[in-house]
Parts: structure tokens; C-alpha cells; sequence
């Protein structure tokens, strides 16, 4: 009451008064202040509403660009205009709007923030040299979120410095049409609302790079949503939206679409100009197919198509990156090599409620497969090649029929399965040593040579036998086939392999981790059709200049071994698009060399000795990925470095000298 009391003395020109009797500002004094410093202003989850109950209207209105003032005794307000609202003009809607008006309504001073005299200044209060309203900053960050607003004043065409308006949590059926003038505005959280539409308006937000109008009630969005060309994420999920507008083409920039729990049957083929996606989830909705253009989208990492209505898996011929492809809960039948030749990093593959009867053999494809799912399908038998996937650690197979695999042996976990799988291999398989019978002492795995695996799946597989030497029957066993894969890891070998170069023709992925290795022979630098290299976990301290001859080389995983500088033939591979140096030596890199690395995007130099980080480093814009922890340096500090990416490259931009 003594709040109420004080209200009553409020001066006509700080926008708004009060009369005795009337609530409190609901934003104390103190934000206001605080916020024309810093430019921000956070009042989420303070009870404020504003909408067609708000009769009262002193504090800001949903419909106009003005603000209502009430003259002095005069009791009778003009109602509001609000979007689709009807103005309280009976006795019971005044009383429901004043019910209202006490849990606080948002002041037209947050509105006018920028615009009005401070309060204090109608007092003569003295300024400090830092309180001096007249150098105040404008406000760039608005939070309104989890409070009762049923709509947002056409005022905040007042604000139009804002970069971050965030009305998530709320009652909203409408976005005013002034959000157009927030010209600068980056990132616009509307989630967890209740909008039927988006003014075409908001598509005039060209720097707009965050959209959230996930959990609302749209049903469909503005023809001109491409318009939106700066933006990076967004997230359309939780709606009703059954079509999408074919202008999604202009999105480019895109690295993250949500559209999941809608009710769209199928997916534009104009999405596939979104070349930058990364993450696409289109997870509840009504697919039976997949347009093949998607196909082109060649950076997308995560592909969520769970709970459709899909009857087969669509082919990726230029999904290299693809990481995690989520298609659980839909009525696939089918899974071929056709399916999986293409998805050669898939990590996570989860197949879960279909209606698989079996796996192909070529699923061993899958050489760095971490994850796979395939409860409560049909399947009855697994491939035996299921055992020489090397990454697999996990293998769900509940629900299933198996008939072949014993259930005490399914309960031991995935590790002992696939053990089990290994020795299983007898089919189209010959012996290492045709003349010498194979004992109750002799391994499968070390007596028998995949022929399968080298004729159908193009894999020379001769890893985890702890040799010194390759043994000349493997290569032998070649004969006339291209081999496009080697895997020669986790053994005791000393040097490579001469007679590798007998696979130049066609061989682009090499596996020599876990070895013992202490340099790289010129034999495998004449693998000009090289893309892949896994040398991590040997004893290697420098590389052949001899390397740069491999033209094609995209991915060089050095970890785990003994260098001490930055292998200088690298800066010469233009090519490479992900460097692994972590758990070495490394004291220094060049970061005039690294800018040149165009087509770089991961690099990799945790745990090793730098003292410190060139600045130079931060104009290394193409980096997606810089990992630096585990070095002695002090800055950037730990705290900067946990922010990502982004963030540590314009820090070290920040502190190139001018």
C-alpha cells in the first residue's frame, strides 16, 4: 500500500501516471537504471500481462504506436487495441481487467525506455559521471519471457536497436506488426506461445540469424520466409504446419532445422539448396518418402526421420558426412548395401519399431559405426560380419526373433556378441595356411582370410592379430579386386607395409593406428587417391615432405604419438579438411599457413605443450572446430574456451594487434 501511496505523486511527464490507489510499477526503478548502462533488460517470470484484459491500458498498448495517458480525475480510460482482441467495456470486464492490472502490466517506460527523461531527472537528482541519462546506452537485449502476455505492444517499434527479444513462455496469438522496424534484431524467441500465424512483416528482419517458434499453434508461414537470409537456426517444431514454403530455397545459411512434430507429408526438394545444414529433424511427422535431392545437401551431419510413415531407407549418395541417421518407428522393410555404401561416417544408426528381417552383409561398410539400434524388428539372424565393425560399442537387439544366437549369449552385452559373431566366420572364407590344419588352439579370426569382406565390401581387414608383418597371403588375396579400404591396426608393426603400394589404384581409406610405427615409408605417399589417414597411437615424430603428393587427402588423424612441431608438409595438403594432433608435443603452430587451409574445418591440438595461441588464429574464419585444452598457455582462459569455437576465434581476433 505504501508503494500504491507513492505511485499517486508521479510526474505527467515520465509517460505514464499512476493514481492513488493503483499498483506499483511492476518494474522496479532500479532495472530501468540499470538497464539504459548495460542494455539489457530481463524481466522474465514476473507476472506480466498485457492484452485484451488490460482495459486499463496506462502502460503500454498492443495495438498502436502510442501510449494512452489518462487525465488528471478523470476515471473513464480508453480501452487498448490488441490484435484480434475486444476492448472490456462492461463493469465485469473493468473488474476482470483491474484483477489483472495487479499482477503487473509492462510499463510503457520499458517501452520508451530509450526515449523518455528518466524519472530521477524530474527530481534534480545528481548524476555521477557514469549515471548521466543522456549518455545512456540503448537497450539490445529484451527478456519478457515466462510471464502472461497475451499480446506485445506495437511500441516496440520503439526499441529498434534490439538485437535479442525473448517473449518465450507466454500467451501470445499475435506478433505485432512494428517488429518489422527491429532492423538489427539477431535472435527472436517466440516459443512455447499461442500464434496462429507470422506477419509478413518479421521476413523483413534480414539480420535475424536465431528464430524459435517452436511449440505454437501455426499453420502455415509467409511465402516470403526466404527473405530471412541470414538466418542459422530454426526452429519449427511442435506446430501444425503441413506444408512449408518452397522460398526456403534463399535460406542458405542454415545450419539447423527443426520441423519435428508437425504435420508436413513431404519435404520440398528446394530445402536441398541449404548447402551449410548440419542438423535436420523432421522427427513425428507424416513422410513416406524422401525427395533424392536431399541427397546434395553435403554437409548435414544429423538426419532425424523418426515416427513417419517411411517404407524404405532413401539413399545418400553425398551424405560422407552424415554422423547420426535417426529413422526409429516407421515401416522399413528393407536395408541394402545400396543403402549404406555412401555413409561411411555414420557413428549412430537407429533402426528401432520397423520391420526389418535381416541385415546385409555389407553393413561392415559401416567401419566407424558406434551405435546401432534395431529392437523390435523381424529379424531372425544376424551376418557374422557384424562382428568386424571395430567402433561398435553398442548393439541393441531386443524384440527380435533371433533363432541363430543363444538368448545367455545375448545377455553378456554387445562386446562378447560381436566376439562370438568373429568366430563364426567360416563361409566363403580360406585359410591363411592351406596346408596347415587349423587346431583347436588356432583362432578363427588369425587362421582365415575374409574373402567376402575383400570381393564384396572392397575391405582388406587384417587388424588386432598383434603381428609384426603383414603376411603376403593377404595381399595375395587381393588378386584382380579394388580395394578401397585398409585396416592394418592394433598390431606390432614396425614399418608399413611395402606391398601396400599394389593398392595405389584404388585404395583411399588407410588404418595404421595402434602400431608401432616411428616414420612413414614413401610407399604410402603414392597413394594419390588417399582421402583417409588414421596413424594415431605409434611412435611418430615427423612425416615425409614426400606427403604432399597426396592430393586428396581429407582427414590425417595424428593423435597419440611423438611430434613435437606441427608437421610442416601438412600446410601444403590443400585439401585437408580435419587435422588430429591432439596427445603429442606440439609448441607452436603457424596461423599465416593455417588461413591458407581454405578447406579446413576441424583441428585438433588438445594436450600438447603450446604456450600460447597466436591471435592470428582468430582469422582463421573456415575453422568450425579448434580444440586447445589441455596446453599450458594462459589465454584464452578456460572459461573462453568452453564457449566453443565461435567464441575463442573472436577473442583471439580481438587481440590482433592494430
Amino acid at each position: 500500500m505504501a508503494a500504491a501511496r507513492r505511485g499517486g505523486g508521479g510526474d505527467s511527464r515520465a509517460g505514464f501516471r499512476r493514481d492513488a490507489g493503483e499498483p506499483g510499477p511492476a518494474v522496479p526503478q532500479g532495472l530501468i537504471r540499470a538497464a539504459r548502462k548495460s542494455g539489457q533488460l530481463n524481466l522474465a517470470g514476473r507476472d506480466l500481462s498485457e492484452g485484451e484484459s488490460d482495459s486499463l491500458g496506462l502502460r503500454g498498448r498492443c495495438g498502436g504506436p502510442g501510449v494512452s495517458r489518462r487525465r488528471e480525475g478523470d476515471r473513464r480510460i480508453p480501452p487498448p487495441l490488441c490484435a484480434g482482441a475486444r476492448p472490456c467495456l462492461s463493469p465485469r470486464g473493468r473488474h476482470a481487467a483491474w484483477s489483472t492490472r495487479l499482477s503487473g502490466l509492462v510499463p510503457a517506460n520499458v517501452w520508451r525506455i530509450n526515449l523518455d527523461i528518466p524519472e530521477e531527472a524530474h527530481q534534480n537528482l545528481s548524476f555521477g559521471a557514469a549515471d548521466r541519462w543522456w549518455e545512456q546506452t540503448d537497450l539490445t537485449k529484451l527478456i519478457l519471457a515466462s510471464n502472461k502476455l497475451q499480446c506485445l505492444s506495437e511500441d516496440v517499434r520503439l526499441l529498434p536497436a534490439l538485437t535479442v527479444l525473448d517473449v518465450h513462455d507466454n500467451q501470445l496469438t499475435s506478433i505485432p506488426s512494428a517488429i518489422g522496424f527491429l532492423e538489427n534484431l539477431q535472435k527472436l524467441n517466440v516459443s512455447h506461445n499461442k500464434l496462429k500465424n507470422v506477419p509478413e512483416e518479421l521476413t523483413q528482419l534480414s539480420q535475424l540469424k536465431s528464430l524459435l517458434l517452436q511449440h505454437n499453434e501455426l499453420i502455415h508461414l509467409p511465402d516470403g520466409f526466404g527473405q530471412l537470409i541470414s538466418l542459422e537456426e530454426l526452429d519449427l517444431s511442435n506446430n501444425q504446419l503441413a506444408t512449408i514454403p518452397s522460398s526456403f530455397a534463399f535460406l542458405t545459411r542454415l545450419v539447423r532445422l527443426n520441423l519435428a512434430h508437425n504435420q508436413l507429408r513431404s519435404l520440398p526438394a528446394e530445402i536441398s539448396a541449404m548447402k551449410r545444414l548440419k542438423q535436420l529433424d523432421c522427427t513425428k511427422n507424416q513422410l513416406e518418402t524422401i525427395p533424392s535431392e536431399l541427397a546434395s545437401m553435403a554437409s548435414l551431419e544429423q538426419l532425424y526421420l523418426r515416427k513417419n510413415k517411411l517404407q524404405y531407407l532413401p539413399e545418400f549418395p553425398s551424405f560422407k558426412l552424415l554422423k547420426e541417421l535417426h529413422v526409429g518407428e516407421n515401416q522399413i522393410e528393407v536395408l541394402s548395401a545400396e543403402h549404406l555404401k555412401h555413409l561411411s561416417s555414420l557413428c549412430v544408426l537407429e533402426l528401432r519399431d520397423n520391420k526389418l528381417k535381416s541385415l546385409p552383409d555389407e553393413i561392415t561398410l559401416l567401419q566407424g559405426l558406434e551405435r546401432l539400434d534395431l529392437t523390435n524388428n523381424d529379424i531372425s539372424s544376424l551376418p557374422c560380419a557384424l562382428g568386424n565393425l571395430p567402433q561398435l560399442k553398442l548393439l541393441a537387439l531386443e524384440g527380435n526373433p533371433l533363432r541363430t544366437i543363444r538368448r545367455d549369449m545375448l545377455q553378456k552385452g554387445t562386446q562378447e556378441l560381436l566376439k562370438y559373431l568373429r568366430s563364426k566366420i567360416q563361409d566363403d572364407t580360406t585359410s591363411l595356411n592351406e596346408g596347415s590344419p587349423v587346431t583347436a588352439m588356432t583362432l578363427p579370426s588369425e587362421s582365415r582370410i575374409n574373402i567376402h569382406a575383400i570381393t564384396a565390401l572392397k575391405v582388406l581387414e587384417y587388424s588386432e592379430k598383434r603381428a609384426a608383418v603383414i603376411p603376403d597371403e593377404i595381399f595375395n588375396a587381393v588378386g584382380s579386386n579394388s580395394v578401397t579400404t585398409v585396416n592394418f591396426s592394433k598390431n606390432q608393426l614396425n614399418e608399413i607395409p611395402k606391398r601396400i603400394v599394389e593398392l595405389k589404384e584404388s585404395v583411399c581409406d588407410v588404418n595404421l593406428g595402434f602400431n608401432k610405427l616411428s616414420s612413414i615409408s614413401l610407399e604410402l605417399c603414392v597413394l594419390h587417391k588417399l582421402t583417409h589417414l588414421d596413424i594415431r597411437n605409434n611412435f611418430l615424430t615427423s612425416l615425409p615432405e614426400e606427403m604432399e603428393a597426396l592430393i586428396r587427402l581429407q582427414i590425417i588423424n595424428l593423435c597419440f604419438n611423438r611430434f613435437k612441431i606441427f608437421p610442416n608438409v601438412l600446410y601444403r595438403i590443400p585439401t585437408l579438411e580435419t587435422i588430429l594432433l591432439s596427445n603429442n608435443q606440439v609448441g607452436s603452430i603457424d596461423p599465416l599457413q593455417i588461413r591458407k587451409m581454405d578447406k579446413l574445418g576441424t583441428l585438433d591440438l588438445q594436450n600438447n605443450d603450446l604456450l600460447q595461441v597466436p591471435p592470428e588464429l582468430g582469422n582463421c574464419i573456415n575453422l568450425r572446430t579448434l580444440l586447445l585444452e589441455g596446453n599450458p598457455f594462459r589465454t584464452p582462459r578456460a572459461a573462453i574456451l568452453a564457449k566453443g569455437t565461435a567464441a575463442v576465434l573472436e577473442y583471439l581476433k580481438s587481440r590482433i594487434p592494430t
